[in-house]
């Protein structure tokens, strides 16, 4: 697969729509970043890069920090963690309390925020002597993408903090139906840290191949979950990694994928590679509208698709 050629073909097709979208402006920091940028990047299992645009330019991970947080608590619980987060889309808004009433404190899947807030409490559980759970997780997705250089940008996470009333509401809510065994503030603190990593198209592209991979690092051969495992959370991102469009993004590019608000996509092809697109400008549910459409003519141009 010439996966250079390929993105250099994506690349010039999507450049007209650019910018078309809104940047996530709830976050006041995310406000400011230039809406008409683009990257992309292929790493694949052999530990190749193919990038195009700014593939090499950080960006605010946002909820892809979910991803990597669940892969690290299903590393220390197992399959014991499904007793307090759910595996069903939700079909509502990722920042929805609506079913959290519904459904007694426990939320639908670990990519909404109340998911991801569930999550986030687990590791601070089990990292508390160890520097902490955000400590934790960068050092994990720092072993991912091979890059001791990953950090967090303060002024995002402050500026997330400073807005996150209505994570701070759920988190509240699920604490009172006992699915939080931490702080508040603290689980606050640290979800808004996690998401506020930053990492270029060809990191996290990097980072998902051991999704690729069966749940093996290819050039560490480290097992972070074993094949089944790997094998279910690959199915999580393909039918909840999208927000309430997962179905549609299912149907348009047919790839397990997370996406965050700001403007990134990381994919996945089974056995193949790695994926990560970023533009900011974001369609009404949340995900990337360049990003969207790219890997869509990639899937649609390579052929290579989960179906």
């Amino acid at each position: 697969m010439d996966y250079q050629n390929i993105l250099d073909r994506v690349h010039a097709a999507v450049k007209p729509v650019i910018g078309s979208g809104i940047v996530a402006s709830y976050i006041p920091e995310l406000a400011k970043v230039p809406a008409d940028q683009f990257g992309i990047a292929i790493v694949d299992l052999a530990g190749n890069v193919y990038r195009a645009g700014a593939a090499d330019t950080p960006f605010s991970i946002q909820s892809i920090s979910k991803l990597f947080a669940l892969a690290l608590a299903f590393y220390r619980e197992g399959d014991s963690i499904w007793t307090r987060v759910g595996r069903e889309p939700s079909g509502n808004p990722f920042n929805s309390l609506v079913q959290l009433e519904q459904e007694r404190g426990k939320p639908r899947n670990p990519f909404i925020n109340a998911g991801a807030l569930v999550i986030t409490d687990m590791l601070l559980t089990h990292y508390a002597d160890d520097g902490g759970a955000g400590n934790a997780l960068i050092k994990f997705i720092r072993k991912l993408a091979d890059n001791n250089d990953i950090s967090y940008d303060r002024a995002v996470a402050a500026s997330e903090q400073g807005t996150a009333h209505r994570n701070a509401a759920m988190a509240n809510f699920m604490k009172s139906f006992g699915n939080l065994n931490n702080s508040v503030n603290e689980v606050i603190e640290t979800y808004c840290r996690n998401c506020a990593i930053a990492m270029s198209c060809v990191d996290l592209a990097r980072a998902v191949t051991f999704l690729a991979n069966h749940g093996v690092v290819p050039w560490s051969d480290e097992t972070i979950v074993d094949a089944s495992s790997a094998k279910r959370l690959n199915a999580l991102m393909l039918t909840c990694g999208t927000y309430d469009a997962a179905g549609d993004f299912a149907f348009r590019v047919g790839l397990p994928a997370k996406s965050g608000v700001g403007g990134g996509i990381v994919a996945l092809i089974p056995g193949e590679c790695g994926i990560c697109v970023w533009s900011p400008a974001l369609e009404a549910s949340g995900n990337s509208y360049a990003g969207s459409l790219a890997l869509e003519m990639l899937t649609s141009i390579s052929g290579r698709s989960v179906f």
